[in-house]
């Protein structure tokens, strides 16, 4: 069982006000996939976390659209001294080892690249990479480079 599926249960419980048991799932999903989700996050529907979710750690204030795929070891959160977390829009790629920082969002038909650190807010359809994360390419289709509608 994947990531995704896990963080499902334990937020249909947290949200259907059953104690205790979104916590258990939690730490069961620290076990198995060394990644922390909490079941206060919001992640959107048709979602993946590419291999199972290993090391993914996904802030409890971070709101994630739908059709996003999220890479191996994937940081979203806050920023030292800053509030805020990030906003993810629909039919975004997040490739391994990125970072979402801050109180930023990221637009719909979006490709980040493999270990970027966004701190600022990116557009729709465009794709950023580079630390910090700058626009590489604009106007893109996103399903030109991956498939997220299949999921």
């Amino acid at each position: 069982m994947d990531a995704y599926k896990l963080y499902k249960a334990e937020r249909w419980l947290y949200l259907h006000h059953i104690p205790f048991l979104p916590k258990v799932i939690k730490g069961i999903i620290y076990l198995l996939h060394n990644s922390v989700i909490s079941y206060q996050t919001q992640i959107g529907e048709n979602c993946k976390f590419l291999y199972g979710g290993i090391g993914c750690v996904i802030g409890k204030e971070t709101v994630i659209g739908n059709h996003v795929i999220i890479g191996t070891n994937v940081l979203t959160g806050g920023r030292s001294n800053k509030k805020g977390m990030p906003v993810i829009g629909n039919n975004v790629y997040i490739a391994t080892g990125a970072k979402v920082l801050g109180n930023i969002t990221i637009g719909d038909n979006v490709i980040i690249g493999a270990n970027a650190v966004v701190i600022h807010d990116v557009p729709s359809n465009c794709s950023v990479g580079g630390v910090p994360a700058r626009i590489l390419k604009k106007d893109i289709d996103v399903n030109e480079f991956c498939s997220l509608n299949k999921y």
